[in-house]
């Protein structure tokens, strides 16, 4: 008789701590891999959900997308971003994966600008150059956050002045909307108490394909786009935009992204593929389509919009094969592709690129949406 109350109060207890498991996210992430505290502040994973069954889920430390569940042609939820599965990866590595880039996103030319005759002296982290706002960009921040609902997470920063060389104190506020119609809208606004520059975006690496650890080659791409900007050897731009007219940066028709990416072409030589910027088409229109991706495989089409003038089509080129993300899965060369909403790199050191100059008084309003969506070419 003991024996048998004993094995029942084990099953009580079995029954008891299955109950208490940790609830998943779509794509198998644990809200406890991500609480710590950085610099004193604490640290979290937030989940949205939309009524498809779409899914994303945020961190504070860096305001980065962690995952992101689309919906293949099956109906069967894949991750579409790359990145790592707990917090402490994310502090051990220098990388943006799904991060918020700022103050000034892509390269700013020998990590220094002048503004009303002051020269401000950035880091240099990328060839002499500031790429992304220095080592310890917003990448590297810890957000106060705010999930106002199931769909929508508010993500605030003060970025003082004369952090990272930039002048003015910067009030920023991120929101990420995960829509009814299956896109992650982010919307970023910022004040300014001193004139500065502000360039602000998000470093999301996409796979559509399902595939965990492929290259994203097989992907077709097409961006709305005439004209880019060339680079010189070390990715600064040299000043004047190029038509893309005849040379393998023409993605005005989607095609597959390996169609050109290693053509001997001066420009793919020195970015080792694509990693340039597009002077878009859209004129800052937020309904008109800046660029789109599709992964023939799972049926999986992205679409991005947004209100800036330029976008920055990045193949994951620098990637090395050494990094293993979440559930273990080594990220290859070329193993995802970035579609960062920008103005141009550099621009404030070239006075004919449309100005990123914030002033007191103004707001700073930049839009991107990425649309995920089953595409109607397949």
């Amino acid at each position: 008789m003991k024996r048998i109350y004993f094995a029942i109060m084990v099953l009580l207890f079995l029954v008891a701590c299955e109950g208490k498991k940790e609830t998943l996210t779509i794509s198998g992430l644990k809200k406890s891999d991500f609480i710590t505290t950085v610099d004193g502040k604490p640290v979290a994973l937030y989940v949205l959900q939309n009524k498809n069954g779409f899914e994303a889920a945020i961190t504070n430390y860096g305001g980065r997308l962690v995952s992101m569940i689309a919906r293949d042609r099956d109906g069967k939820p894949l991750d579409v971003v790359l990145g790592y599965d707990n917090i402490h990866d994310y502090l051990a590595s220098d990388g943006n994966f799904g991060a918020l880039i700022g103050r000034y996103g892509n390269r700013i030319a020998n990590a220094r600008f002048s503004l009303d005759s002051v020269e401000y002296i950035l880091p240099a982290n990328n060839n002499g150059h500031c790429l992304h706002g220095g080592p310890q960009g917003y990448h590297t921040r810890v957000w106060e956050a705010l999930q106002t609902d199931d769909q929508t997470l508010v993500l605030t920063l003060l970025s003082a002045d004369g952090n990272a060389g930039f002048p003015g104190n910067l009030l920023i506020k991120t929101t990420y909307t995960l829509t009814d119609d299956n896109a992650i809208d982010i919307r970023y606004e910022a004040t300014t108490d001193k004139p500065t520059v502000v360039n602000m975006t998000n470093h999301s690496y996409f796979n559509l394909s399902g595939i965990p650890g492929s290259d994203i080659t097989g992907h077709l791409i097409h961006i709305n786009a005439d004209a880019y900007t060339p680079v010189d050897d070390t990715l600064i731009p040299t000043g004047i935009l190029e038509p893309v007219e005849g040379t393998p940066m023409d993605l005005r028709t989607l095609i597959p992204i390996a169609t050109c990416i290693d053509e001997p072409f001066d420009q793919l030589q020195k970015g080792k593929g694509y990693d340039h910027n597009w002077v878009l088409n859209t004129g800052g229109d937020i309904h008109t389509l800046a660029a789109k991706a599709v992964s023939e495989h799972s049926g999986i089409a992205l679409e991005v919009y947004t209100n800036e003038p330029g976008i920055q089509f990045y193949t994951g080129n620098f990637l090395s094969g050494q990094d293993a993300g979440k559930q273990g899965v080594v990220y290859p060369h070329r193993g995802a592709f970035c579609l960062e909403t920008q103005h141009y790199p550099d621009s404030p050191n070239q006075s004919a690129f449309p100005s990123v100059v914030l002033l007191p008084g103004q707001t700073y309003r930049s839009h991107c949406i990425y649309k995920f969506l089953l595409s109607d070419s397949l």
